[in-house]
């Protein structure tokens, strides 16, 4: 049994907790709000996010981070990614000296284009053998129901990558490990920015060949630049790249994805922003994934295009169109 601190009690990192609890760890979570802690302990019920799902007496929640923190062999980072830099800055001296951080976030930071094992890392001084991630695909309310799911755990050091994945191996989560933390992360996040893209096509009225079209043609922007920044490419084929770009894309469970659909039909972004309490991380990471890649040289169409339609620039229609007018190449150029 380990001790794990999981920060953040939103839908995933709820989950997450859960997966934890259930593969005999100790889990402390921490909460933003105070209401949601009481209601976690008093109920063990996290009902604002994961309604009706029945949290293990292992689970408890805290507003104080340096209790969440007290004691942990894990630290389990589960806020929005740029909300990360500020609240990792305020967190950093209450953690244990020697604990791992597991980033669970899919995102990339604005205007510095850190992946978040980047941030963990500048912020905290913690070296790349205490960084890991989760990534794959993994829809929150399904891992709650403990539906079969797996995933990818993944760290510089492998011996730190395999504690992981013991950490967090139940009958219905099933954790591989990996060393490639960049492709994992990038997978993570440029799967949101195409679920945008897709949600918007869905939103328009398209169907199953325009968005299979759209995921393939995501798939191959996301290699692109995992494989300019050093990525194994093979990561880009298995559950944090396509496994999660498929279930990401295709579930009407995915925020992304419902956003993406708001967009199409017409809403603009603050009026989509203003309808929900979820955060979809693509619409924030779409500006930054725009900027990693070009600055790095790399074709980005996809989050080109749907960091202008986020911003107000283009329509979903717009972007559509400009899809189909692109120029004819070959399919791996």
């Amino acid at each position: 049994m380990s001790k794990v601190a999981v920060f953040g009690s939103g839908s995933w990192g709820t989950a997450f907790s859960l997966v934890l609890a259930d593969a005999g760890n100790e889990v402390t979570m921490w909460a933003r709000r105070q209401g949601v802690c009481d209601t976690i302990n008093e109920t063990h019920q996290n009902t604002d996010y994961l309604p009706g799902i029945d949290l293990p007496q292992a689970i408890t929640a805290t507003h104080d981070p340096q209790e969440a923190a007290a004691g942990a062999e894990y630290v389990v980072l589960a806020v929005p990614s740029q909300t990360l830099r500020e609240n990792l800055t305020q967190w950093s001296p209450l953690l244990p000296d020697n604990a791992v951080f597991v980033s669970l976030m899919k995102g990339v930071e604005l205007g510095t284009t850190k992946r978040m094992s980047e941030v963990i890392a500048e912020v905290t001084g913690a070296g790349p053998d205490r960084i890991a991630v989760v990534s794959g695909p993994n829809l929150a309310k399904e891992i709650a129901a403990r539906e079969p799911a797996a995933s990818v755990v993944a760290c510089a050091d492998s011996d730190v990558a395999q504690s992981l994945q013991e950490v967090c191996h139940t009958r219905a989560f099933r954790p591989y490990w990996s060393a490639d933390v960049i492709g994992c992360e990038l997978g993570g996040a440029y799967k949101n920015v195409v679920a945008l893209c897709v949600g918007m096509a869905v939103g328009l009225g398209f169907g199953d060949n325009t968005t299979a079209s759209v995921i393939t043609r995501g798939l191959a922007e996301t290699a692109r630049l995992a494989l300019k920044l050093g990525a194994d490419p093979m990561t880009l084929m298995g559950l944090a790249g396509l496994g999660d770009l498929v279930a990401t894309c295709s579930s009407p469970l995915s925020r992304n994805r419902t956003f993406g659909e708001k967009l199409g039909q017409g809403m603009t972004t603050d009026e989509v922003i203003a309808s929900t309490r979820q955060v979809a991380e693509g619409v924030k990471s779409a500006g930054s994934i725009r900027q990693l890649a070009e600055a790095n040289g790399v074709d980005a169409p996809i989050a080109v295009h749907v960091d202008a339609v986020v911003r107000g620039e283009i329509t979903a229609r717009d972007m559509m169109n400009a899809f189909i007018e692109r120029d004819t190449k070959h399919e791996l150029g």
